[in-house]
C-alpha cells in the first residue's frame, strides 16, 4: 500500500506540472496535459494495484502450503497414536491369554495331583537309561539298559554300597521318601549299579544316585523294609517270598503301578496275578 500511495503521489506532482505548463502555452497545450497527465496516473494507480495483488497472492500461497504443511503433521500423528493403540492393545490380549493359559494349566495340575497324587510328588527314576528294557516283576521290578538312575522324589539315603553279596552285581543303594503319598518308605536299587550318593545325603528327584551298567544282572528296584536291609516281600507281612519267588509278588505289583504311573512301560508280568500280600503301611496306587 504505501508503494501505490507513492507512484499515485508522483503522478499528482507530475499533473500540477503539466497543467502548470498548460496554462503557460495556451488553451490546446492545457488539454494535452491534462490527458497525458491522466494516462500516467491510470498507469501508476493500475501498477501499484498489481503488486499489491501479487504480494497478497504469494502470501495466500504461503498460507496455504502452511495448513496443508499442518494437516499432514497432525495426520501422522493420529496414524502414530492409532498404531502405538493397537499395540498396546494386542500386548493386552496377549498377556490376558497367557495369565489364561497359566490358570488353565495350573486347575489341570490341580487336578491330577488330586487324581494322582504319585505322579504329582514324584518323577519317572528311569528317564535317562538308553536301551531301557522291562524285563519281569518279582520282590520288585527288573529293567535292563544303562545310564543314570534318579530318585523317586525327596528322600534320604540310608545305604550306598558297590559290594553287597546278596545281589549280583554288588550294587545296594535305599532311601527313604520324605514327601509325597509314600512318604516313609523306603526305596531299594540293586545289582548293576554304582552308587553316586552317600550316606545320610538329601535327594530329590533331580539327583541321580547311581549309574546303571551293562553287567549281565540288569538292575531292580522296589519296596524295601524301614531299616534298608532287604527287599519287603521278605518280610512275614508280606508273604516271606525271597529271591525264589513265586513272582510276581504283590509288593513288586504295587511298585511297578508306582513307575507305571511316572511313566515307565509295563513289564511283561505285570498283568499275573501277585503272591503274598501288600503290608498295612504300603498305599494302593491311583491312576
Amino acid at each position: 500500500m504505501r508503494i501505490t500511495v507513492a507512484v499515485v503521489g508522483s503522478a499528482l506532482l507530475v499533473l500540477a506540472a503539466v497543467a502548470m505548463a498548460a496554462h503557460r502555452h495556451g488553451p490546446t497545450d492545457h488539454s494535452a496535459a491534462l490527458d497525458q497527465a491522466s494516462s500516467l496516473n491510470t498507469r501508476a494507480a493500475n501498477g501499484g494495484l498489481g503488486a499489491a495483488i501479487s504480494s497478497q497472492s504469494a502470501s495466500a500461497e504461503i498460507a496455504a502450503q502452511h495448513a496443508a504443511a499442518q494437516q499432514a503433521a497432525a495426520k501422522r500423528a493420529a496414524a502414530a497414536r492409532a498404531a502405538a493403540a493397537q499395540q498396546a492393545a494386542a500386548k493386552r490380549a496377549a498377556a490376558a491369554r497367557a495369565a489364561a493359559a497359566h490358570a488353565a494349566a495350573q486347575r489341570a495340575k490341580k487336578r491330577q495331583a488330586q487324581a494322582n497324587p504319585t505322579a504329582a510328588a514324584y518323577r519317572n527314576p528311569l528317564r535317562a537309561v538308553s536301551g531301557l528294557i522291562m524285563e519281569r516283576v518279582d520282590q520288585g521290578v527288573d529293567f535292563g539298559g544303562a545310564g543314570p538312575v534318579y530318585a523317586l522324589g525327596d528322600a534320604v539315603i540310608t545305604n550306598a554300597t558297590a559290594d553287597n553279596a546278596g545281589w549280583p552285581g554288588g550294587g545296594w543303594i535305599t532311601y527313604q521318601l520324605t514327601n509325597g503319598p509314600d512318604k516313609g518308605l523306603t526305596v531299594y536299587l540293586a545289582e548293576d549299579v554304582t552308587p553316586t550318593v552317600q550316606v545320610g545325603q538329601t535327594v530329590t528327584s533331580s539327583t541321580v544316585i547311581a549309574n546303571m551298567f551293562n553287567g549281565g544282572a540288569g538292575i531292580e528296584t522296589g519296596w524295601a523294609t524301614s531299616d534298608g536291609s532287604t527287599a519287603e516281600s521278605q518280610t512275614p507281612e508280606a508273604g516271606g517270598i525271597d529271591g525264589n519267588g513265586p513272582f510276581p509278588t504283590v509288593v513288586g505289583l504295587n511298585f511297578e503301578a508306582v513307575l507305571e504311573s511316572l511313566g515307565v512301560p509295563a513289564a511283561p508280568n505285570a498283568s499275573e496275578p501277585g503272591s503274598g500280600l501288600l503290608p498295612s503301611g504300603i498305599p494302593t496306587v491311583k491312576s
